[in-house]
């Protein structure tokens, strides 16, 4: 902006002089910074974001054909991320209430269990997610889209390790893995073989566990997991107090509810002739999970 010119303040003029236009101040404007400071509101919180990284022992692999035949890597693996964050969090402006996830590396190999995840060797906010090969190379072809379901749905459930909180380590290995399993059912990502089971305790974790925290959320209201797991952020879990702080009630009370909203369960002989090939999956599936429960940190 140039400098304004003002007319002289001398009292001795000429004639030709007081005849001259005389130059006027320029108008003050207001800068267009101090103009959108006032009018912008704040920007709208949104969901941390990470590095995400896979590896692949071996492309040879029945199980990383079919991986890399039915995911679309970027897009999937991102979307596991979204939709856990959307489930267990409300975003902030600082999101300190989420934990610090700084790069998630998928590791496709073959192993005999069936995944899990852990802090890498650098610090726990790196995170590895080891998927088995072996796996992945068992699952059906039937019905249509039951490789990718299944396989998005692992990684969803071992995506929620990365994400959740555990009470400082002391949270129960079942609720741990309930609240993966629930995020894993209200993402849609279910599997044909589950089922709600009454002769199962609260605390037997996966599905089990899932779908008891599938009945509180729908008898407590939208974002009553997500209060379970904010629970979990910074104190020692205790069973006499946590639950009743939450709901009023004591967790046994709670499943005992929910077990009676259950339909009787028929004699296993009833069901044994009908597993089929999705069966076969379940008894792997389930002898895999004891295996892996251990392994499966923060």
């Amino acid at each position: 902006m140039s400098t304004p010119t003002h007319a002289s303040t001398s009292t001795t003029s000429t004639t030709a002089e007081a005849n001259e236009p005389t130059s006027s101040p320029l108008p003050i404007r207001s800068s267009p910074k101090s103009q959108s400071t006032a009018s912008c509101p704040h920007p709208k919180p949104g969901y941390p974001t990470c590095k995400l990284r896979i590896e692949c022992h071996d492309l040879n692999h029945q199980g990383a054909q079919i991986f890399f035949s039915s995911i679309n890597v970027p897009r999937d693996f991102s979307a596991a991320v979204s939709t856990v964050l959307s489930i267990l969090y409300k975003p902030s402006q600082s999101n300190s209430h989420i934990p610090p996830v700084r790069s998630v590396t998928l590791i496709l190999r073959a192993m005999e269990p069936l995944a899990y995840t852990t802090g890498s060797e650098l610090d726990n906010d790196h995170k590895e997610l080891h998927f088995s090969l072996d796996y992945i190379g068992g699952i059906p072809a039937e019905p249509t889209r039951r490789q990718k379901d299944e396989i998005q749905g692992v990684l969803v459930h071992e995506m929620v390790h990365c994400w959740q909180w555990n009470a400082c380590g002391s949270a129960p290995g079942g609720l741990i893995e309930g609240i993966a399993d629930f995020v894993r059912l209200k993402a849609g990502l279910s599997p044909p073989h589950w089922k709600k089971e009454k002769s199962q305790k609260w605390d037997a974790g996966y599905q089990h566990t899932g779908y008891f925290l599938e009945w509180i959320e729908t008898l407590y209201g939208e974002g009553s997991v997500r209060r379970v797991n904010e629970a979990l952020m910074n104190k020692k879990y205790d069973e006499e107090t946590f639950w009743t702080g939450l709901f009023g009630k004591q967790v046994q009370e709670l499943w005992d509810e929910y077990c009676k909203t259950l339909p009787e369960e028929r004699p296993l002989e009833d069901t044994e002739d009908k597993k089929g090939q999705d069966g076969k999956l379940v008894e792997v599936h389930e002898q895999q999970k004891g295996d892996t429960m251990e392994k499966v940190l923060e």
